[in-house]
This record gives C-alpha cells, structure tokens and sequence, in this order.
C-alpha cells in the first residue's frame, strides 16, 4: 500500500491506541497465571495478534473477545504445537522464549519477515547459563530450545537491550519457588523493565532490584491473585508522533494517554517541552498547539523507537539539534540509523551522523518525496507527519507496515483533517 500525505494541518480530537507493549507482556502473564485474565483496552495490532496467538500455542484458551476486553483461562504451560510463530514481533520472540523452556519439551521459535533477520543477542548466553538446550540456531530465528530451565542465579548483559530481560523475568517467576538474583550489566531501555515489573506485580509477583543491576525474585513475596484484571493504557509510541505532527502544524488533542505512565516514550513530552511547544494536559489527555520551536538536544537510548518522529521534529526546529543514542538503532524493523538517514535526504534535511549522535539542522519546509519505508511502521509514521511541513505531497511506499503497531494510524489522520489518500501499490 501507498500513502500519498499532502501538505496541510493537523485539527482534532483522538483516542490513543493500546500500548502494544504492554499488551504483549499482559499476555505473558495470562499464559503463565493458573487461572482466569482479564485484559481490558486489548489492541488489534499486528504484534499484539502475534503474542495472542503464541499464548494459544503455548496452551491458553479465550474464553470471550468482545469490544476490546478478552478473557483467557490458563493451566500454565502445555504446548499445542512443536512450533510457535511470533510473526514480525521482536518482543514476542525475546520474551516468550524462556517462557517456552519452562516445558521440558522441544519447541521451535520462528517467526516471518525482517524478524529472521534480526540478530538475537543474548539467546545462546542465556540458554547456556538457565541449561537450555539451544539446536538450530545461527544467531537469528529460527531456534529450537528444550528445557526445563534450571532456576539459579544468572548474570545477563543486556547491552543490545531489555526484551530478552523481560523474557528472564517472566519465566524465573513462575520456574519452581525458589529466591534467585539476576546481575545485569550495561541495561538498555529501563523504562521497558519497569513496565515488565508492573505487570508481573499485578500478577502477584513483586521483584525489588538494586538501581537495575540486580533483580532479586523471592518466592516469599508472592501472592495469590485468583483472577488478574490489567488495563492497557494508551500507546505513546504511537501517539508521539501526532504530538509531534501538532506541535509543527496545527494542533491536537489525545485522549487515554497517562501522564504518569511507565512507558518509555512518554518522554516525547520533555523533548516538546525542550522544543518550546505549547501543552495542555491532564491525567489522561494531552492538548498540543503549534507555535515556533527552537532546536534541542536529548539522548533516546533508553526510549530508541522515538528516534524517528525526533528526526522530524528537529527538521522543524530552528537551529541544530542533537539526538544522541544511535548505536540503538541497527536491529529493529529497518536499520533505522540507515532508514532515518534516507528519509532526511529525500526531504532535502541537512543533518550528519556525528558518533552515535544524529545532528539535524531544522528548515523552514521539507521537500516533497517519496519515502520507502523498508517496510517500518515507525518510519512510515514520521515520513507522514514529515508531510505536513512539505513543499509537496510525500508518497510514502509500504504504508501498511504502520499495522505492526497503529493500525487505525491514517484513519486518525483523516479525522484530524489531514489530507491524505491511501492506494494500492
């Protein structure tokens, strides 16, 4: 599909779609909880139907889907198939992975798309220290593993990131009761933790750690929750970049978005302010108006998916500004160092890579384009809002990756007034 974006303004009022993230971590803790969930505000993006259906194959049943509530019951974990597909989600393959090996038998993890291409850091360290058998694997998926795991204390480095850490969290809390400490080093993307340790302390597990280098599971601290019940906030992934589409040309108003959310890419809303931009807001709602904006600097190493609608936002921004973070940026739907890159030269941005800091020089307005997306969700987000500040309309090819995220993404531009045509390839 192509999106054809012409230049204009943003005006109106939407609902922020569910975190996906969170999502699939409520869905992990479905799975593991003997008993009933509840999941209310459930999303229908691609990667929340991904980690839906690996809980299925892992033994979950739905009980009821209605109106974005869905009730499933679980008995733990009994496999229903050799094989579990986690279709582009890099999440689901790292979280869901030492969730499998509780089960003593074989189970091969694959998925489709860019995700076999995704190198996965970590697997075979962490196999090796849980005793895991690990066959069939070359560093990306597919992989078969074979548990059970060994419930002891580990260290994991988790410099390429925190999902595989998530994936540790879940699993040692529900192996055999006994108290472990996990060492980390060098732990990417804290805000994703967090929201990994809120979720498991809805389910009954509570986890303390010492400033994130060690996580301490201490069976002695459970409860019994016998039906958990977990809302899903508001994506601000997704949302940040209509903040950002308000902030350059016109304004919004986002409702269901927590100011006081664990989510890593709340954090739109400092560089905004950074930026100079006009915010109302309140509990669940966030008002942006446009108004002049001054360049900024911020480091998007603990919140990377936010690198690509900043490139745009420092397009617009007088001055020079520094997003510094890029070593984060290589495995991920597209290489984005290379896709952000591309896409600020197609809009004729002046900008350089300095480090591992992009360095962009806002413009008055970005050239009309064509911008591949490489099949991205995120960089076919930022290339539409990009638009509004264009000299001419932008085709954006392979707008449909936008469904691995915000499905409803250029239906919620249409309401906002944007002129915007959708067309098949």
């Amino acid at each position: 599909m192509r999106a054809i974006i012409n230049p204009g303004i943003i005006q109106g009022q939407i609902t922020a779609p569910p975190s996906k993230s969170m999502a699939q971590r409520a869905y992990a803790a479905a799975l593991l909880h003997n008993g009933k969930t509840i999941i209310r505000n459930a999303g229908s993006s691609h990667d929340e139907i991904a980690s839906l259906k690996v809980i299925l194959q892992l033994g979950a049943k739905i009980l009821s889907q209605s109106e974005g509530i869905i009730e499933i019951e679980s008995k733990g974990i009994v496999p229903q198939s050799a094989v579990i597909n986690c279709g582009e989600s890099g999440l689901a393959a790292r979280l869901f992975t030492p969730i499998a090996a509780l089960t003593g038998k074989p189970i091969t993890i694959t998925g489709s798309g860019s995700l076999l291409k995704r190198p996965m850091e970590g697997f075979s360290a962490v196999c090796q220290a849980l005793g895991i058998a690990l066959t069939s694997f070359n560093g990306c998926l597919p992989a078969t593993i074979q548990g059970p795991i060994e419930n002891i204390s580990i260290k994991v480095d988790a410099s390429a990131g925190s999902q595989l850490l998530s994936g540790l969290l879940f699993a040692l809390s529900y192996a055999p009761p006994v108290p472990i400490t996990i060492e980390v080093t060098a732990l990417k993307s804290k805000p994703y933790i967090n929201m990994t340790l809120e979720i498991l302390k809805a389910a009954g597990k509570p986890i303390v750690h010492d400033n994130y280098t060690t996580f301490y599971i201490d069976p002695a601290l459970f409860i019994d929750i016998p039906v958990l019940d977990i809302n899903i906030e508001g994506d601000w992934s997704g949302a940040a970049n209509l903040l950002v589409a308000g902030a350059i040309s016109g304004g919004i108003i986002i409702n269901n978005l927590q100011r006081n959310s664990l989510q890593a890419d709340n954090a739109i809303i400092k560089v905004l302010q950074q930026a100079g931009a006009i915010i109302n807001s309140n509990e669940d709602s966030v008002e942006i108006q446009t108004s002049p904006l001054r360049s900024f600097e911020f480091d998007a190493t603990h919140c990377p998916d936010l690198f690509p609608i900043l490139a745009i936002l420092a397009s617009c921004c007088e001055g020079e500004s520094y997003v510094h973070g890029v070593h984060r940026l290589f495995n991920k739907e597209s290489n984005r160092a290379e896709s952000i890159s591309e896409m600020l030269q197609n809009f004729d941005i002046p900008f350089s890579l300095e480090d591992d800091s992009f360095c962009i020089t806002g413009c008055k307005n970005l050239q009309g384009t064509i911008i591949d997306t490489y099949n991205d969700h995120r960089i076919t987000m930022a290339a539409a809002v990009g638009a509004l500040r264009a000299n001419g309309p932008v085709d954006i090819i392979n707008a449909e990756a936008v469904n691995k995220s915000y499905p409803g993404f250029f239906n919620d531009l249409l309401l906002c007034k944007v002129d915007c045509r959708q067309l098949d390839s």
